[in-house]
């Protein structure tokens, strides 16, 4: 069995790609609120860069919000996307006990996902039914990429680290069975080169490049520092140009080779 930090560096290293796409389909960006339309979209994306991303990331929200048909179309984007690549499930779930593994049942042994996101607020309960499945994995939501994420993460503990860096630590020390990364948005440089020299070895996930405003090629110096960092763009590819798979697979191509050229810068 290969542990899955193996496994996504292996890929990395096969298709020369450090691209992770995310799959958010929103009705106002594909300017239809036909349900058909929003599949339709999806499989475009995916039929774009298939040979190119490290991974996908769907957000679970944009499937959840159409009920019983989003977790269709959800199981049927999962299984379109197949096994080469890796499939992120942006869920962010965070509980603990049984519900814990009832998430990570629905997540990994139903819907098919290689890894999720989760969050590290109620402890490591919350982390281990997950972690538990040692050819999936998990990135846990250590600095993320948005405004107001410092009202909490950028806080001062006793002792001088931050929440962040203690989460960061935390999650180092969970990696018993090479499973586990970090999420650290692209908007927080200085914070993404400290989770870098707290845990060298895991991956990171970095959202935040693109529309969100982060330095792309700082954010890949930093991530892959010495374990590896995964880009996560979203809306940039997935609604480039006029939309068609064509202007999609442009930018993708974009991204991978300005992240190949920061690698190797």
């Amino acid at each position: 069995m290969i542990p899955f930090n193996h496994k996504i560096k292996n890929r990395a290293k096969n298709i020369n790609s450090y691209l992770c796409i995310g799959i958010d389909v929103d009705p106002a960006l594909v300017k239809s609120n036909e349900f058909d339309d929003l599949v339709s979209h999806s499989k475009k994306i995916v039929d774009a860069t298939r040979d190119i991303a490290l991974c996908y990331k769907p957000n679970f929200a944009f499937f959840e919000r159409w009920g019983a048909r989003g977790f269709k179309w959800l199981e049927d984007i999962v299984h379109y996307i197949g096994e080469d690549a890796i499939v992120i499930a942006d869920a962010k779930r965070g509980d603990i006990g049984n519900t814990a593994k009832q998430y990570a049942e629905s997540i990994f042994n139903h819907f098919g996902f290689d890894c999720v996101t989760l969050s590290p607020y109620m402890g490591e309960d919350s982390i281990k039914p997950f972690i538990d499945f040692e050819e999936k994995g998990v990135f846990i939501l250590c600095r993320t990429s948005n405004p107001s994420a410092d009202t909490f993460q950028s806080q001062n503990l006793i002792g001088g680290d931050h929440i962040y860096e203690l989460v960061a630590k935390w999650a180092n020390d969970l990696n018993t069975k090479d499973n586990v990364g970090l999420v650290v948005g692209a908007t927080a440089p200085k914070e993404l080169s400290k989770v870098r020299k707290l845990a060298p070895d895991l991956p990171i996930l970095i959202p935040g490049v693109g529309a969100q405003g982060g330095n792309l090629n700082n954010c890949v110096f930093e991530g892959n520092k010495t374990g590896i960092g995964i880009v996560n763009v979203s809306r940039d590819i997935s609604f480039s140009g006029d939309c068609s798979e064509k202007s999609i697979r442009e930018s993708a191509l974009s991204y991978v080779e300005k992240i190949n050229e920061a690698l190797n810068g």
